[in-house]
């Protein structure tokens, strides 16, 4: 199994779009209304919002190819980027998709680990993300890798309240 990461660059843009789409749609479509969907896929990742997020300095995406195949991406913020403020001693993994024909090959826990080796390049204690309470799949596997309930917000799906975990690692 061939499997390389590199950090996501402007050029691919286009790329980071559809998959971002592909994936989301991919693990979301079934519990949510298509309404729903359809607004919040066509705002959280158009071309214009995808490159502001690329272009901020306390954001970085990672590609993840899969015998030579874009399988999937992480996205992890720090300092002001972060969702919620956690500090400036933690590192937040707000994206990890994987493509569903890429899944079930240890392909997460290879973008989870680079997430954990740049927050430990960037002298972090910890990492947090936040998870929707129905995604047994994710729920699962953030279990699995350590990470404990430490609170909860709200994540709107087009109109929809739905609540995410939070959920935090020590890397101390």
């Amino acid at each position: 199994m061939n499997i390389k990461i590199k950090p996501c660059n402007y050029e691919q843009l286009d790329q980071l779009q559809t998959i971002s789409y592909e994936t989301f749609d991919e693990t979301f479509r079934h519990q949510n209304s298509p309404e729903n969907m359809k607004a919040y896929l066509e705002k959280t990742f158009t071309l214009q919002k995808l490159e502001k997020e690329w272009a901020t300095a306390s954001s970085r995406f990672f590609f993840l190819y899969h015998d030579d195949e874009l399988a999937g991406y992480l996205k992890v913020n720090v300092g002001e980027a972060q969702s919620e403020a956690l500090g400036d001693d933690a590192l937040e993994i707000e994206r990890i998709y994987i493509r569903k024909n890429h899944q079930k090959h240890g392909l997460g826990k290879k973008l989870f680990n680079k997430a954990v080796e740049v927050a430990l390049m960037l002298d972090k204690q910890k990492i947090w993300l936040g998870v929707w309470e129905k995604n047994e799949n994710a729920l699962a596997f953030y279990k699995k890798m350590g990470f404990v309930q430490q609170g909860q917000h709200s994540f709107y799906m087009g109109d929809e309240e739905q609540i995410d975990l939070i959920m935090v690692k020590s890397l101390i």
